[in-house]
């Protein structure tokens, strides 16, 4: 059997949940439990639909996000995954991650059965390690039952663990925040993801903001400057904005996303980056449903990038990252010169926000608290870059292509 190919992700969307939390902007659905068979069978008629268009590629990462895709239960996710296995071409060293919330992750032969199945990494949204703060952003699992769910998982013989939190969240302290970074690592992850709480707009908590008690974004900052500092001295290596890991531990699925890598999503709402298109299906059950079985329309966006023009995408998704921008890489990838950031560079440099080691640019972690502003800067300089070429060309002169 073949086991080369062109590496692609795949993406796996699970919409259920047993309850809709308060910050939440994910597409998921609450109380639909009744649909789980039929989604179940229409992703793997969707799964089995796409797999030939697959044919060259070898799945190394496969992801079930969610939603909370642990809700949907062992005997289904064993289905779709061993349907998985069966039509399409899988490394066996593939990373094949399980998100679960703690309530419905501490049947440890449940764990068991998924383990055996192939899944090999869990993602645990733990949070907060304080029962009063899960309570009021609506997560209903308790610090016992983060602690009863890891106990589990590695009874299950997964040795491949990572640990969700968030921080900012309503009234929370900096002693809390600690207190709950030492909890997650008493807990001994491969892996921690640690986000700043952002308020999304159609969310329970963005409608009582104004009263929720929320630190402000120099508390936030506090927060993470000492998240990234407290982490490093246990052994975690920050890796992307939000994301530690053990040394060789890093979210390889999630790493796709970030250096342009091929993925191909399933399930209403998820993207896909697959064959120079950008598509998703629509945010909504039963039409993801009724057009797999009816080939009709579903998607919401579908845009083909030639790779010449993802210089703009490869800016903005590596300087997430700690590995940042190679310039010789870019000059490879998009056939012009890196030296159009350089000035721009320098300037991030002398503030402290970003800086060359081993010949790649990358943003320190006082850099990342200003991503936004940092990228905005550098694509500034590429679109003047672009500019100057243009009219370099519209006046016959093509010596700009040498510079």
């Amino acid at each position: 059997m073949k086991t080369t190919g062109k590496p692609l992700g795949l993406y796996i969307h699970i919409p259920f949940c047993k309850h809709k939390c308060a910050y939440c902007d994910f597409y998921s659905l609450a109380g639909s439990e009744s649909r789980m068979d039929e989604y179940t069978d229409t992703l793997c008629a969707h799964l089995t639909e796409t797999a030939p268009f697959a044919a060259g590629h070898l799945v190394d990462t496969i992801y079930f996000g969610g939603g909370t895709p642990s809700y949907l239960g062992e005997k289904r996710l064993v289905k779709i995954l061993k349907l998985i296995l069966k039509k399409y071409q899988v490394a066996k060293d593939a990373e094949i991650t399980l998100e679960a919330n703690p309530d419905s992750a501490c049947d440890w032969k449940a764990l068991r059965a998924l383990r055996k199945a192939g899944f090999n990494r869990l993602s645990l949204g733990m949070q907060s390690a304080c029962d009063a703060e899960l309570a009021e952003i609506g997560r209903i699992h308790t610090m016992e039952q983060v602690k009863t769910a890891v106990e589990a998982a590695r009874k299950a013989k997964f040795d491949n663990l990572s640990l969700d939190l968030i921080y900012g969240l309503p009234h929370q302290t900096m002693e809390r925040w600690q207190e709950n970074l030492a909890a997650a690592v008493s807990l001994a992850p491969e892996h921690l993801s640690c986000y700043g709480l952002k308020v999304e707009e159609g969310t329970p908590l963005f409608a009582c903001q104004d009263t929720a008690g929320l630190p402000d974004d120099e508390a936030q900052a506090d927060m993470y400057l000492f998240t990234v500092d407290y982490l490093r001295r246990f052994g975690y290596f920050q890796y992307e904005i939000s994301n530690f890991s053990r040394v060789g531990r890093e979210s390889r699925h999630n790493l796709k996303y970030w250096t342009l890598s091929e993925y191909a999503g399933f399930g209403p709402g998820a993207h896909s980056d697959f064959g120079e298109v950008r598509y998703a299906y629509e945010k909504n059950l039963e039409g993801y449903i009724r057009g797999v079985r009816e080939h009709t329309a579903m998607l919401s966006e579908n845009e083909h990038i030639p790779p010449l023009d993802r210089d703009t995408e490869w800016v903005m998704l590596g300087l997430r990252t700690i590995r940042g921008l190679d310039p010789k890489e870019f000059e490879r990838r998009f056939r012009r010169r890196f030296n159009c950031f350089l000035p721009f560079l320098a300037e991030c440099e002398k503030a402290g926000y970003a800086v060359c080691e081993e010949g790649r640019w990358h943003l320190t972690p006082r850099g990342f608290l200003v991503s936004n502003q940092i990228i905005g800067g550098m694509l500034d300089a590429l679109a003047a870059e672009k500019l100057r070429r243009a009219e370099a060309t519209a006046r016959g002169d093509f010596r700009v292509n040498l510079d």
